[in-house]
């Protein structure tokens, strides 16, 4: 079984489907040890079908054909070092989200919010100011394990590097292994859902679709981005104590609308906002955003017909199920750290891929929700993981073979400019390619929290 097959199985799509998909290999794509090349085309391809066939239900069509081109994909799976606004490059890493030697191995932070930052400091017992040197001195006198669990306990965040051999001996990882690489399904039943027909030049799959955006960082605004691609009428909502990072926001705000508001003081808007939303995607720690009423249970009681799409790091289960992460800590744990790297450093994939190939894998999972309840309705769900999908690119995904259609010389056939209330951008196109369906999206982001919290 290919990749695509696999996934598009995974999906609960028409395996006949995955003939209409093609793809343009190229050489020099995201070159890694591990097949992060097949990971990044099986996940943009299936979202692509995923499209095709949705706008071929609403349309009446022939499901058009889908191309995946290797330097696309490699260009969209790093868009935010891609990013210039008014020709200045974004940071992608603060000084305190890296590798540190410990006492016994090594161990990674992420501390790009300052709220994580405040906290890693405060588990050193460092000032607020410590310079990255303090830093690296409390961590060089003590365990991985005993920064993880002591970073952890004060609220941030800290992993210990693992073999993958650690991590399928790890109880988390015993948990994520048994899991397959996505759940989905049907949890109620209700009318089928009646969407209107769709005709036009492009062809936008997702029109008519209203996408209650309740993410952040980059899996989870990736896979929002990409159904405001297809059509969708996406509203982000933020906390307004929660600011998000202005680069990461202008890299994943395409085609978007942003607003601010205080779910626990506005809960009237909230469910205004809630009761003419057709998806729910939520990006947060599992259990964080339960006391709204925003599990899957609940939503299908008070909004019967909605497709709920969970994003986490580690999975809603097991004894790291209510943790935060991030992709550069699951790489770290789950052995692609250690697989990348050498003797002497852990190493890296060449993208944040697991972030990236979950986005693209959970706009599908929407997608192909949205299909099915065309003909059969229900209210639906779809639950992903960063650990999941780290432990199909360790375990499952196929190395192409085979020799190459092209070589990725440069992402400039890739990229285009905008003008937009952030500034002159530079940005990546997006990926996700099938026939008559769109090319770049119906406008850039503007800025964080500016909009109304209310459908257009």
């Amino acid at each position: 079984m290919t990749d695509i097959e696999y996934l598009w199985s995974a999906l609960g799509g028409d395996p006949a489907l995955v003939s209409r998909v093609s793809a343009v290999v190229r050489d020099g794509a995201l070159e890694a040890r591990l097949p992060v090349r097949e990971l990044a085309r099986g996940c943009v391809g299936a979202c692509a079908l995923a499209a095709a066939e949705l706008g071929a239900r609403r349309s009446g069509r022939e499901v058009p054909s889908v191309r995946v081109d290797d330097g696309a994909v490699a260009t969209a799976f790093v868009s935010e070092r891609h990013l210039l606004v008014d020709g200045r490059a974004p940071v992608v890493f603060a000084p305190l989200s890296r590798f540190w030697r410990t006492a016994d191995g090594w161990v990674r932070t992420h501390a790009n919010y300052p709220h994580h930052r405040a906290r890693l400091l405060a588990a050193l017992g460092l000032p607020a100011d410590a310079s990255v040197e303090a830093v690296g001195a409390a961590l060089a006198e003590r365990s991985a394990v005993e920064v993880e669990s002591a970073v952890y306990a004060a609220g941030g965040l800290a992993v210990a590097l693992r073999t993958a051999k650690e991590w399928a001996a790890h109880e988390q990882g015993a948990a994520v292994a048994g899991r397959g690489l996505l759940e989905r399904g049907r949890m109620a039943s209700s009318g089928v859902r009646v969407l209107a027909p769709l005709d036009g030049d492009p062809l936008l799959p997702a029109a008519g679709l209203r996408v209650l955006d309740l993410t952040r960082v980059i899996a989870g605004p990736v896979a929002t981005r990409t159904l405001a691609l297809l059509g969708a009428d996406v509203l982000r909502v933020d906390p307004p104590r929660l600011p998000e990072l202005a680069d990461q926001h202008a890299d994943t705000g395409f085609g978007k609308r942003s607003a601010t508001l205080d779910l626990t003081s506005d809960r009237h808007t909230f469910e205004e906002l809630l009761a003419s939303a057709d998806v729910v995607v939520t990006g947060y720690r599992p259990g964080a955003l339960d006391r709204f009423g925003l599990t899957p249970e609940a939503l299908a009681e008070r909004r019967p017909g909605i497709v709920v799409a969970q994003l986490s790091a580690w999975g809603a289960y097991g004894p790291w199920g209510g943790r935060r992460g991030f992709d550069s800590l699951v790489q770290v744990a789950t052995g692609i750290a250690a697989l990348e790297g050498s003797e002497e450093k852990p190493g890296a994939l060449p993208a944040q891929a697991i972030d990236h190939g979950t986005g693209y894998l959970l706009a599908a999972g929407v997608l192909r929700a949205v299909a099915e309840q065309l003909e059969e309705g229900g209210t639906r769900f779809v639950r992903l993981a960063l650990a999941q999908t780290a432990g199909w690119l360790v375990n499952g995904v196929a190395r192409g073979e085979g020799p190459a259609d092209a070589s990725y010389d440069s992402p400039a056939p890739w990229l285009s400019e905008t003008d937009s209330g952030l500034g002159r951008l530079r940005y990546a196109l997006p990926p996700v390619f099938f026939a008559g369906g769109p090319k770049n999206w119906s406008r850039p982001p503007g800025p964080w929290g500016a909009n109304a919290a209310r459908w257009t």
